[in-house]
């Protein structure tokens, strides 16, 4: 058994497919496949069906490579361990993000960690909570930026700021005149909310209830809906609907478009935290990141300093 037979079926795991698997790892279909076979022969088990073109991990085969993605991870720490004096600063480093968060955040954070780790650019992904968070635990990406409630065995968070939401309503609306709005009135009013599969959607349900059981009973049919954030303040601004946004995605020219109103008593807020694997082998990168993000000037947020 060896790392590269291990890299082998991690990739065929996640790839589902052979020559996909092999084109990700620079080899050909042939060296991959009879890698595998000479694995499954010592192991004296099956990894993978190969019934069908997509293929699928047997119930053996995922305990293995899960195990195999720990083994590789724990390669990878002995590398660092070998070169310990090695900038951790310097290399590329993989950060994901989720949709709610990205806009906002990056143009801020580039500036401030251009300053602390010049040497480190970001490839960066954005994408939904859940695709983010296998990306994280395949070892895709190095962390995420993802908001609670965020709870995965082996995975590591450390909280960044406390971010409120507003309420936004169209020029003219009977609303703007108020000095804030209970989330009780919101179940009163057509609010545009993110698609289904967005953890922003889920934390504004989950700040009114009464809104909650109202699109509970009226069900996706009868819901507005937004595929951004960006789209659903336009959609405001055009006069559809109302909505609720954090207060990163709001700007001080935004009271040419609509309204922005508080919420009255203490507001619903999100925490926004930065995740990633247990022992990872670039802290001093984390840390560099996680400075460069309370460092940036984000509108409207509370930062978690300790």
């Amino acid at each position: 058994m060896t790392l590269t037979e291990l890299r082998y079926i991690v990739a065929v795991a996640q790839e589902h497919h052979f020559g996909r698997a092999a084109r990700r790892c620079f080899v050909s279909q042939p060296t991959l496949s009879i890698a595998i076979k000479k694995l499954e022969e010592e192991l004296s088990v099956s990894l993978f069906d190969r019934s069908s073109n997509d293929i699928i991990t047997t119930e053996a085969g995922e305990r293995i490579v899960a195990q195999a993605r720990r083994v590789l991870e724990e390669a990878d720490l002995i590398k660092h361990l070998a070169n310990e004096e090695q900038n951790e600063l310097e290399g590329a480093f993989k950060l994901g993000l989720i949709f709610t968060v990205a806009p906002y955040l990056l143009p801020k954070l580039i500036v401030s960690l251009r300053d602390t780790a010049p040497k480190m650019p970001l490839m960066l992904e954005e994408n939904y909570t859940y695709t983010l968070t296998e990306s994280l635990k395949r070892g895709d990406l190095d962390a995420a930026v993802v908001a609670e409630p965020f709870q995965e065995p082996g995975i590591v968070t450390e909280p960044l700021y406390d971010e409120p939401f507003f309420v936004i309503v169209p020029k003219g609306h009977h609303f703007e005149e108020l000095d804030a709005i209970t989330p009780q009135m919101l179940a009163e009013e057509q609010v545009l909310l993110l698609t289904e599969g967005n953890c922003m959607r889920d934390q504004v349900l989950s700040s009114c209830s009464e809104l909650a059981a109202k699109q509970k009973i009226q069900g996706l049919t009868n819901t507005l809906q937004g595929s951004s954030i960006n789209t659903i303040r336009h959609m405001v601004a055009s006069g559809l609907a109302i909505s609720v946004m954090p207060a990163t995605a709001l700007t001080e020219n935004d009271h040419l478009l609509f309204s922005i109103i508080p919420f009255e008593g203490t507001a619903p807020t999100r925490r926004v935290v930065l995740a990633y694997r247990r022992n990872f082998v670039r802290p001093k990168a984390l840390t560099a990141l996680r400075a460069a993000i309370l460092n940036s000037q984000l509108n409207g947020v509370s930062f978690v300093k300790d």
